[in-house]
């Protein structure tokens, strides 16, 4: 999809709602420490400085009966109780306590799972987090559904997937509640205690593409973040390069795609960190005007069936050689 002649111009009446502080400054764009993040959006609309403009997008976007549809089976997941918590916990060791839970994960309907040790920049500023592992839990989308954004069929596509972390984070958290440990799921679209693109960097799910979404070498960019909280012992998985942002640096599919000029071509300072970041300002607008957006994950050369797996083994071999430019678009791979 290539970028619109004109620039989109968002409505008067959206941007009446727009708050004096800059989603960048709130995001820490510029910053050079480290810091936690703060709740910008998807969080209580009464406690940030945007839940006007969150508001407007959930007054201004019923959407179509396939919308509504996955709304009414993702709010049936969301409904659903956890198992009440066991009075005697159950004992095991590390290893078996990690490979079961993967297992179940999987069964539930996971299409992918990883743990990590929680680190206290991952929690949002005015929130506690006291458990000491995060399981991760990754959802694919269904590619042909996604390459109709920003049509409903991938606003709906989104909707299930939510719908499929929840159910499968519930899964797990009652299964860890049977055994008598706490545990606690979260799966969206509402944003819990966790930002969860860290935790799933740190588990192995793979890269962060310059769209601002996870590449991973077998789902590619197009996949959803569910997890859960808990403290049984657990062995962590340990982070996942294949040069996906190598390809990045060369590739412009998603820049090019986007109709509010959001995306980058290079890496800025993020709250301590050099990183891809997708610019706030501009891509909520036309997010909240047409219901939602996911182009830039449509269009990512990675998301296309069958491509993710031949070209992490391509840009593998490169970085192993250490010869030769990164492959881009225009690659027989891609």
């Amino acid at each position: 999809m290539a970028k619109p002649a004109q620039p989109f111009i968002p409505s008067p009446e959206q941007m009446a709602l727009w708050p004096a502080e800059s989603g960048n400054h709130i995001n820490g764009l510029g910053e050079t420490a480290m810091r936690r993040p703060r709740p910008i959006y998807w969080h209580d609309p009464d406690a940030t400085p945007h839940g006007p403009l969150q508001r407007w997008f959930q007054q201004h976007n019923a959407g179509g009966a396939l919308l509504a549809r996955a709304r009414a089976e993702r709010q049936q997941v969301l409904d659903m109780p956890l198992s009440p918590l066991a009075e005697t916990p159950a004992q095991r060791s590390a290893a078996d306590w990690t490979r079961e839970l993967k297992q179940l994960a999987l069964a539930a309907g996971a299409d992918i799972v990883g743990v990590a040790r929680m680190q206290p920049q991952w929690v949002y500023d005015g929130f506690e987090v006291s458990q000491r592992f995060i399981v991760m839990l990754g959802v694919a989308h269904d590619y042909e559904r996604m390459k109709t954004a920003p049509e409903e069929p991938s606003f709906a596509e989104v909707v299930t997937q939510y719908a499929r972390g929840n159910r499968v984070a519930k899964a797990l958290a009652s299964w860890l509640r049977e055994q008598g440990h706490e545990a606690r799921p979260h799966g969206g679209p509402m944003a819990g205690p966790v930002t969860l693109i860290p935790p799933a960097l740190a588990c192995g799910f793979g890269e962060l593409g310059k769209h601002g979404s996870i590449i991973h070498r077998e789902l590619g960019s197009s996949f959803r973040l569910a997890s859960v909280l808990t403290d049984v012992p657990l062995l962590e998985d340990a982070p996942d390069t294949f040069g996906a942002d190598d390809f990045c640096l060369r590739c412009r599919v998603c820049e090019d795609a986007c109709p509010p000029a959001a995306i980058a071509d290079h890496k800025q300072m993020v709250r301590g960190e050099q990183r891809w970041y997708v610019d706030f300002d501009r891509c909520l607008p036309y997010f909240n005007e047409h219901g939602g957006c996911g182009i830039c994950v449509a269009v990512c050369p990675w998301s296309r069936p069958g491509v993710a797996v031949s070209l992490a083994a391509r840009m593998t071999r490169r970085r192993e050689r250490g010869a030769g430019a990164p492959a881009t678009p225009s690659d027989p791979a891609s």
